[in-house]
């Protein structure tokens, strides 16, 4: 299984709402076998630099790409990448 976590900031804080929902679409591409959207509780004492947390999990590295390679993964892409400063992202096996 491939697990891949994606952390958001956004350039504004009044862009999170509508990060969250350009996000949200992701949860419609059927090649994840779970997939979280969800604004980050900012309760960590060290960081709160992240707003917005992506969490999918794929049965192996095909699906992944599967769920990269969808229309909607890209229409995504065209709603948040105006709105966000940073993305950062990892994907590793568990």
């Amino acid at each position: 299984m491939i697990r891949h976590i994606v952390f958001f900031t956004a350039k504004s804080e009044r862009d999170v709402t509508d990060i969250l929902e350009g996000l949200s679409i992701l949860k419609e591409i059927p090649h994840a076998l779970k997939l979280e959207v969800t604004a980050n509780r900012k309760t960590d004492p060290i960081s709160q630099e992240v707003d917005v947390v992506v969490y999918g999990e794929f049965e192996d590295s095909a699906a992944l790409d599967a769920y990269k390679a969808h229309d909607i993964y890209q229409a995504s892409i065209r709603r948040v990448r105006p709105l966000r400063e940073l993305r950062f992202a990892a994907d590793f096996e568990a």
